[in-house]
């Protein structure tokens, strides 16, 4: 599992999981890993956008073969309902049907203090 805050949107931090292939190959990134991954992205202070962004900028991509494929996340603005929604995808397929994780992030208001006052 890793973490990582969204680089522009100040208050939100996001969790990965994902398998990892182990062995001698794995051990030195000769391995393909495979696509799937989870993600689960939470409020974990005040909301504010640092930078302005469009739907579908990545957020985060990490390399999960020796060659081409990447596991990437990237953000939209689900504007109707206040919330962030982010995906995180392969972009390369392995045995069938792309892999896929979503988690979304409602804006709320952040209290003050513990206490909630």
């Amino acid at each position: 599992m890793q973490a990582f805050d969204d680089p522009d949107i100040e208050g939100v931090a996001c969790y990965l999981s994902g398998a990892r292939t182990g062995g001698i190959k794995g051990g030195l990134g000769l391995a393909e890993d495979t696509s799937d991954a989870s993600i689960a992205c939470r409020q974990v202070g005040p909301i504010s956008i640092k930078n302005k962004f469009e739907n579908g900028d990545q957020v985060f991509s990490e390399k999960r073969s020796l060659l081409f494929k990447r596991l990437r996340v990237v953000r939209f603005l689900d504007q109707k309902r206040n919330t962030l929604v982010y995906l995180a995808y392969s972009d390369k397929l392995i045995d069938g049907s792309p892999k896929n994780s979503v988690s979304s992030v409602p804006i709320m208001p952040w209290p003050n203090s513990l206490t909630g006052k």
